[in-house]
């Protein structure tokens, strides 16, 4: 699944290419029985509203909440009264999931993880903007700007890593509502801390010194002081190295991002450690139902 370093990866493509740009239609092949009367463009009725909406609003901005990508638009007078909330300004909202990614005009389209097209946005100029989805688990639905906050869709994610308001007491506040959490699994929670998943709480971890299933309660400060700048430090490297694609993702021109090439911990099963002087080998346990991976050196269990 795409995480934060990806979807920021997205988001600035995307500012980049699209702002300024309007959607001239829309196309989806997604038509599910088990969406039918939610809110999403999986509903053909509810795809009916957003295409009828959407048409020819210009974007405005791109912005990213945790794992979500946020296409702001202006009004338009399709915005009808069929609308929840009239004709106030609207924002796309693309969450994509376990295998998804956005492409912009004329992708690689010799990758095989390129060419699962489920939605198309034909744009101003004559280019689209593509959402590829192997698994169809994307959820795309449309929001009203001023109160998209509020909403089921982001309402009570946690706070972002990379703001600078994300302190150390911040952060130890928040992983501090589960006490007695493991720490991987409460690095992933999105309500705790946006945008951090698989990928990046294990080599947080991996660099912090730190077991996966330490209960966080346990953690002495020192400890949790240096995994604190470890998933700033982490996060950060992600987004310099275009996001992850050791399995679907891909930037929004359909090339592979460049961090899987960096990995300390995350798919190295069996392989020694590469932290100066740790004798140390990865293994791999299941957490909550997640792959996780770790030295079994150096990253202690703190019980």
């Amino acid at each position: 699944m795409p995480e934060l370093p990806e979807v920021e990866t997205t988001k600035r493509g995307l500012k980049k290419t699209i702002v300024g740009l309007s959607i001239k239609d829309v196309w989806t092949e997604y038509n599910s029985p088990y969406f039918h009367g939610s809110d999403t463009i999986k509903d053909p009725a509810y795809f009916r509203y957003f295409r009828k909406t959407i048409k020819n609003a210009k974007i405005k901005n791109v912005d990213r909440r945790a794992k979500n990508i946020l296409i702001q638009l202006s009004p338009t007078p399709s915005a009808s009264s069929h609308s929840p909330s009239g004709r106030g300004r609207k924002t796309i909202l693309i969450h994509m999931k376990m295998t998804g990614h956005l492409m912009y005009g004329n992708y690689n389209r010799k990758d095989p993880l390129n060419r699962h097209i489920r939605l198309i946005f034909y744009l101003s100029n004559g280019k689209t903007l593509e959402l590829c989805d192997t698994r169809k688990f994307a959820k795309v639905t449309l929001l009203p700007t001023e109160t998209m906050n509020e909403t089921i869709h982001l309402k009570g994610i946690g706070p972002e890593p990379l703001e600078k308001k994300f302190t150390f007491e911040v952060f130890k506040k928040q992983i501090s509502r589960k006490p007695n959490g493991k720490i991987k699994l409460v690095l992933m929670d999105q309500y705790i801390i946006a945008g951090i998943g698989n990928i990046y709480a294990d080599e947080s971890l991996w660099r912090a010194g730190i077991h996966p299933e330490s209960v966080v309660s346990k953690i002495p400060n020192e400890k949790l002081k240096k995994l604190y700048k470890t998933i700033l430090f982490t996060l950060s490297r992600g987004i310099d190295f275009g996001g992850d694609s050791m399995s679907d993702y891909r930037n929004i021109h359909g090339e592979r991002g460049k961090f899987q090439l960096h990995h300390e911990a995350y798919r190295r099963t069996g392989e020694k450690c590469r932290k100066k002087g740790c004798s140390g080998v990865i293994v791999r346990i299941v957490v909550g139902g997640r792959s996780t991976h770790f030295c079994n050196v150096h990253q202690r269990l703190i019980s």
